[in-house]
């Protein structure tokens, strides 16, 4: 399974348990509009460091939280190996 997919999968399940209606998920959404407070983003990056071994934003000191989800989604793309 992609990253990509991996991360959607990973919102849907976080959103299922905090009890959040996702809007649909496309990369222009912004991520204030998603329907997750600061938990439900907590949850969401350390289930994702889990599954993906990797947290973006704690790896550069100048990492910005990104704005839409597909700024989210590509933070974990672009994840240097």
């Amino acid at each position: 399974m992609s990253v990509r997919l991996r991360i959607i999968a990973a919102m849907r399940q976080v959103a299922e348990e905090q009890k959040v209606t996702l809007p649909p998920l496309d990369d222009a959404l912004s991520l204030h509009e998603s329907g997750f407070d600061s938990l439900g983003f907590a949850i969401l990056v350390a289930r994702l460091e889990d599954d993906l071994g990797v947290d973006p934003f704690t790896l550069s000191e100048d990492a910005a939280f990104p704005l839409t989800v597909g700024d989210f989604i590509k933070a974990y793309e672009n994840v240097p190996a």
